[in-house]
């Protein structure tokens, strides 16, 4: 027996209950407990001096393996507006989108799957990257980082 939900919301958290009549047994039943939680997006500022390298992590509280399981991609944006820069399906090297003008050759994924940027430029103050990670067909984690650039 199973229990289908579509549209799930907040609102459908709570114990569920399946109940049914065997012979000669009698009743049986099962509960569990559901737990709908919203997505979040975890949020963060980063401080960089001009000309250096500016290295962003993917999820800060993931660890290096959950992220090799999982196809994710880095995006930047401004203004409403996101550019793919780099994905990376598991067990595949990863790959750049170079068609970039402010970024091009400039971006590259580190370790643990983070954001390299070298050198950072003026340009890249108030930009918003992100790291999408997709863990299940249905569900996104997502970490944005906004940039600050200060010069010397």
């Amino acid at each position: 027996w199973s229990l289908h939900l579509k549209n799930i919301t907040v609102s459908l958290s709570g114990q569920y209950e399946c109940t049914f009549a065997t012979y000669p047994q009698g009743t049986k039943a099962a509960k569990i407990q559901l737990i709908v939680k919203a997505e979040e997006e975890q949020h963060y500022v980063k401080k960089v001096q001009l000309n250096q390298t500016l290295e962003i992590p993917c999820l800060e509280d993931t660890t290096p393996e959950n992220l090799s399981n999982y196809p994710l991609k880095w995006l930047v944006g401004e203004n409403g507006r996101k550019e793919e820069l780099v994905t990376k399906e598991p067990s595949c090297p990863a790959v750049y989108r170079n068609s970039s003008i402010l970024y091009g050759q400039r971006v590259h994924l580190g370790l643990n799957n983070a954001l390299k940027i070298f050198p950072t430029k003026i340009t890249d103050d108030g930009k918003v990257f992100s790291c999408h990670v997709v863990y299940h067909p249905e569900r996104v984690k997502k970490s944005s980082t906004i940039v600050r650039v200060f010069g010397k």
